[in-house]
């Protein structure tokens, strides 16, 4: 039955999504647009509790394959997640339940005992770094939702490579999920998964990364080229504005995605241009999946996102000097 897990994921995610549309609490529930946002009238914003549950209706029959570590923050996520959409919890509420989600991923994994302090505390780090970032990339229609299907996708690529089929098979539930979901996401969007989709599946990019870092099914940098689509926007985008003294924490469009929707790019356009760059970068880490560092592939990509981001900052600084005159 685990081989149509899959299946049922995405089918659920579906059904379920389309039965939120067609329910009052569409309605009550929404995104209303503000500074930051890229739509200008409201859309539901509680996709992701469909999502999230056909990915987990999809685990369900694999339960002797599942890790109490990833589950267990995994439910916790959802939940104080769902209650931010529904009642905007402070900030410093979500960050400490960010931090001990992360710690329970980082402590139920071993990772202390395996890999020591330095680098345990730096995956704890990076995990609540990634779940936060997924959230902020989810600004534009269909655009967090491709990351999922392509960026678990490729996880569970690798993991086939690897002969780990129960991991492969877990993977490709959050792919299939995130295919049912944005079927109704893609442009135009008809609903948000909001932070109940974003956040835990910010989470599962750092947990499902490390699982098959420690079986051994791939090198420790893998995860973060294969996500490094959204890692590079979000760390450069918080970099500049923290070195220019704005407020990391406040809605913003300084994104490259944000800005190249608003530049007349389109949220067609963009999602198919990112779901593009996510092929590729998928494509070339799993041909270098196995070796310790791949310098060439590091240096080829840093010089594709250096040109792309300096073409971005080019042509917004002409369209502000355009809109100033």
């Amino acid at each position: 039955m685990s081989h149509y897990s899959p299946l049922v994921a995405a089918l659920i995610t579906l059904v379920l999504t389309r039965y939120i549309l067609s329910s009052k609490v569409a309605n009550k529930i929404q995104d209303v647009p503000n500074e930051r946002s890229l739509h200008s009238t409201p859309v539901p914003r509680i996709g992701g509790v469909s999502l999230m549950v056909g990915l987990l209706s999809g685990w369900a029959l694999m339960f002797d394959s599942l890790a109490w570590w990833v589950v267990l923050p995994l439910l916790g996520l959802l939940l104080v997640s769902l209650l931010d959409d529904i009642h905007n919890l402070p900030v410093k509420q979500r960050l400490l339940v960010h931090l001990m989600a992360s710690a329970i991923l980082v402590g139920g994994s071993g990772l202390f005992a395996q890999q020591g302090v330095v680098i345990a505390v730096a995956v704890l780090l990076l995990t609540v770094w990634m779940t936060n970032l997924y959230n902020f990339m989810d600004g534009s229609d269909g655009l967090a939702g491709g990351m999922a299907l392509f960026g678990f996708t490729f996880y569970g690529i690798a993991a086939l490579l690897a002969h780990n089929t129960p991991l492969a098979l877990l993977n490709f539930c959050i792919a299939a999920a995130a295919a049912g979901f944005l079927y109704y996401n893609f442009h135009p969007a008809k609903i948000f998964m909001g932070d109940s989709g974003s956040i835990p599946l910010g989470f599962l990019a750092a947990a499902m990364g490390v699982w098959g870092w420690q079986q051994g099914d791939w090198a420790m940098w893998f995860p973060l080229l294969v996500f490094s689509p959204f890692i590079v926007d979000a760390s450069i985008t918080l970099v500049k504005r923290a070195l220019r003294g704005a407020k990391v924490t406040e809605a913003h469009r300084e994104h490259y995605y944000q800005r190249a929707i608003q530049m007349g790019w389109g949220h067609r356009n963009v999602a198919l241009i990112e779901y593009a760059l996510m092929l590729a970068v998928g494509v070339s880490a799993l041909s270098a999946m196995h070796e310790a560092l791949p310098g060439l592939v590091f240096i080829v990509w840093g010089a594709v996102y250096a040109s792309i981001m300096l073409i971005l900052d080019a042509r917004w600084k002409k369209l502000k000097r355009d809109n100033h005159d």
